[in-house]
């Protein structure tokens, strides 16, 4: 894959401009940070399309150590590439673009400073895919300061037996990493020997893994979207008490939000495997939007498609968000 550093143009309405009111509201959110730490939230929330909206679109590629390269990439062969995504999501006017260390350092040197990185600190693979997992950690803060990383990203499994085990490696990561003047990202899925398959979705367990998150520290919380599954028997007896709404999508996602520090904490929605109709996936969008949600990360359904489609659909979704499509 040639370079297309030399022609590459800013993605259209990146607008380069101080922080807005939105912006600089959601860093008095962390106030016990220092100034390095809310630079790189403000570098992250100021960058591509959605700049100064507060939303915030991600491209996550961590799929070939968690999922294998074959199920990830032969969909669409470019992907393969290091470069392919780093340029996917520049040329997509993402705010960052997240991925474990190989791939960061295949190619952050040709795109220095062309959009905010984070450095997946742990990751997991499915050779030895047992009930109960744990990710090995696979890069660390030094490494993302010597990327150029705006943030380092972990993943933890709430409903695992091992749970208390990533609890603890992300509470030194993240001191380490806020120490360092980094921004911290947690993907909280639960997951594990605790928890049902639909469990793993289910509202409640939804909104409980990203208040565990926010209460570890993560200045930006990644979950999946939730289901109207109650999981929980005691939960159900406090959704069904207080009436929590939970009938809609959007509802939902509000719920997740309420969860995450009374929505004083910056939580996106995973996109999931990936979907053949983009009709699906913008709905999806309208959904978190609706709901208070601050965004989506979007892996699959982007890399996974053609480049034309996935810029297609990226800036679509970025349009919902941007509130220009009701």
């Amino acid at each position: 894959m040639a370079s297309p550093t030399a022609t590459r143009e800013a993605p259209p309405g990146a607008p380069a401009h101080r922080s807005t009111a939105r912006v600089r509201e959601i860093l008095g959110w962390y106030s016990a940070d220092n100034p390095g730490t809310k630079a790189n939230l403000a570098r992250m929330l100021n960058h591509g399309i959605l700049a100064g909206t507060g939303r915030m679109v991600i491209l996550p590629v961590d799929q070939g150590f968690e999922h294998g390269p074959a199920r990830s990439f032969a969909p669409n062969p470019p992907a393969y590439d290091p470069r392919y995504h780093f340029d996917l999501a520049i040329e997509a006017g993402c705010n960052a673009y997240a991925a474990p260390l190989g791939f960061l350092e295949a190619a952050a040197a040709e795109f220095a400073g062309e959009i905010p990185l984070i450095l997946k600190l742990n990751n997991h693979d499915v050779l030895h895919d047992e009930k109960d997992p744990l990710s090995a950690v696979t890069g660390s803060v030094g490494e993302a300061l010597r990327l150029g990383c705006a943030a380092i990203g972990f993943t933890i499994y709430p409903g695992s037996a091992m749970a208390s085990r990533m609890y603890e490696q992300i509470r030194a990561l993240a001191e380490e990493a806020k120490r360092a003047g980094l921004a911290v990202v947690v993907w909280s899925y639960p997951r594990g020997s605790g928890l049902s398959k639909a469990g793993e979705t289910a509202i409640d367990v939804v909104a409980y893994g990203s208040q565990i998150a926010a209460q570890l520290g993560a200045h930006i919380l990644k979950v999946k979207l939730p289901s109207d599954q109650i999981e929980q028997e005691e939960a159900r007896k406090a959704y069904e008490k207080y009436a929590i709404p939970i009938g809609t999508l959007a509802e939902r996602v509000r719920h997740v939000v309420q969860s995450s520090f009374d929505g004083r904490r910056i939580v996106i929605f995973s996109g999931g495997a990936k979907k053949e109709n983009d009709e699906e996936i913008v709905n999806e969008a309208r959904a978190i939007r609706d709901g208070g949600g601050f965004g989506s990360i979007i892996g699959r359904n982007s890399f996974q498609r053609r480049r034309p489609d996935a810029l297609k659909l990226l800036r679509r979704i970025m349009a919902v968000y941007a509130g220009e499509t009701p």
